[in-house]
């Protein structure tokens, strides 16, 4: 269904975090985690984007806390985690058990999981893997990481014909020969030695999403990008990501694999100028989900965007019952 403009809800004031703790999930990484709003409430899981995005204050104004019990966690080598941008053990398989280590640690029988974007994926992965523990799901600007997918947004040819200026920039730092896979030669320089080439390629990266994630854009990615250790986290987890397809089983694994979560309630909040994740992912996933709904809005991939916004807190509220 296309959703017109409708009425604008506004996000939920800012909270601060009754509980928060770290948790060791391996030898090398350690995650942050933090509690907000009603701790016997409804449990909600907030899945971040990126990867290697992390978590924000203002994304536990998403959830009324006087019903839920909000759990917001940086994934590996994310946000407040430690390492920081580190990818040894870093794939999607650690970050579906980590989540699972996570729900066992705070005792939580099943939870509502509340993800956009890589957040998406990551949480149908989840969900895919362990359906009993999954009350609903509220999920943005679906993403399930296949070839064409990565190649819309990173290589030349898809979003590269909409934001032709931007993608100038996002090229200007690898060489023109290599230009014929951008996220091989991004991959390569982001693990490399040389600290300030990385660096540059870090801030790059991160420019080139920021700058297209909005309908409309604004000077936040600007500002974003001037962090040089959120550029790190985010560009080399990211682009290690993309170039090994997310370590999924087959370039076509989430969707082959939905059926294993058919009878879990979920709403789809989808921008149709989606930039980062075009539509017809959202629109494929829902075809596979009998008891999904999909809501089109006249926006971008910003889970803030005014209409996603109303949408995704609405389907939030709907979804507090169960």
């Amino acid at each position: 269904m296309t959703t017109g403009p409708g009425e604008v809800v506004d996000l939920f004031p800012q909270i601060e975090p009754y509980d928060t703790g770290r948790l060791r999930v391996d030898e090398i990484h350690e995650l942050y985690y933090e509690q907000s709003g009603k701790p016997n409430g409804n449990p909600v899981l907030f899945i971040h984007g990126g990867p290697g995005g992390g978590t924000s204050p203002t994304d536990r104004c998403f959830f009324d806390p006087k019903c839920f019990r909000i759990i917001l966690f940086d994934q590996r080598g994310s946000g407040k985690s430690t390492p920081p941008a580190e990818l040894q053990n870093n794939t999607s398989w650690h970050n579906v058990d980590d989540i699972e280590k996570l729900r066992e640690h705070l005792k939580i029988k099943k939870w509502m999981l509340f993800g956009g974007s890589w957040g998406s994926t990551l949480a149908l992965l989840y969900a895919e893997m362990h359906p009993q523990r999954v009350k609903s799901m509220v999920l943005r600007g679906i993403f399930t990481i296949r070839q064409k997918e990565i190649n819309w947004l990173y290589n030349v040819g898809g979003a590269s014909n909409i934001y032709p200026d931007y993608w100038e920039s996002y090229v200007s730092v690898i060489p023109e020969e290599e230009r014929g896979d951008l996220v091989a030669a991004y991959h390569k320089r982001l693990t490399g030695d040389n600290e300030e080439e990385k660096l540059k390629c870090a801030r790059s990266w991160s420019q080139w999403e920021c700058s297209t994630s909005k309908l409309i854009p604004d000077q936040e990615a600007s500002i974003k990008v001037s962090n040089d250790l959120w550029v790190m986290q985010f560009a080399r987890i990211e682009c290690h990501y993309m170039i090994n397809g997310g370590f999924l089983e087959g370039d076509n694994y989430i969707l082959d694999n939905a059926h294993k979560i058919k009878d879990i309630p979920c709403s789809i909040v989808q921008g149709r100028y989606d930039v980062i994740c075009p539509p017809v992912t959202a629109w494929e996933l829902h075809r596979k989900l009998p008891k999904s709904e999909i809501h089109f809005v006249t926006a971008g991939h910003f889970s803030k965007d005014p209409q996603i916004q109303s949408l995704l807190l609405k389907s939030v509220e709907k979804f507090n019952t169960l």
